[in-house]
Order: structure tokens, then sequence, then C-alpha cells
């Protein structure tokens, strides 16, 4: 079996890019908006799903289509990189808050 072969849309997404969306999907988590916990669900659900509970898909058709598309710009990466976290662009402690709003012991 041959490795799979990088496509250019994932090629495109840069470290940056990526910091960027996580960024914007940060603020949109920690708001009172109707799309916050949607971002909440996939901030934490990458950050430690066993934990903090999972991403359904259907999230994606949930959102305005530019906070699915930061969704999307992070999987992208994650689909061409090692594992990965948000803390890798200095979001340790945002998400750390991220988790006392939506999963509070």
């Amino acid at each position: 079996m041959s490795p799979p072969q990088r496509r250019p849309a994932i090629r495109a997404v840069s470290f940056a890019e990526v910091g960027e969306a996580v960024a914007r999907l940060i603020v949109v988590a920690g708001s009172d908006t109707g799309q916050a916990s949607r971002a909440a669900d996939f901030l934490l659900a990458w950050w430690d799903g066993g934990e903090w509970g999972h991403f359904p898909i259907l999230h994606l058709c949930n959102c305005d289509a530019s906070i699915s598309e930061d969704m999307l710009i992070v999987m992208a990466y994650l689909a061409a990189e090692p594992t990965v976290y948000a803390d890798a662009w200095g979001y340790r402690d945002a998400m750390a808050a991220l988790v006392e709003q939506w999963r509070p012991a």
C-alpha cells in the first residue's frame, strides 16, 4: 500500500493560519452566541476528547461558514502534521478557561 498523497488544500494550510483560526475559535467559544458551544465542543474535543467530549460532525453545518472554515483549517493541518494541540500556538490558558466555562466539575 502506498502512502497517502498530500492534497493541495491540506498543503496550503500554514502554522500561522492555524494559529489565527484557533484564536478566532477561542473568541467564539468564550462568547455567549448560539455558536459558542459548537466552537467549544470542537476545541475541547481536540484538546482531550476522551475527557471533554466529542465534536458532532453536524456542528459544521450548524455554524456560520467562517466558523466552520476555521474548524476545517485546523482539521486540514492536523491531517497533514503530527499530533499538535492549541498550546503550540500559546493557547494553553485559553483552553483551560474553556474547560472551566463549558465543562465545570
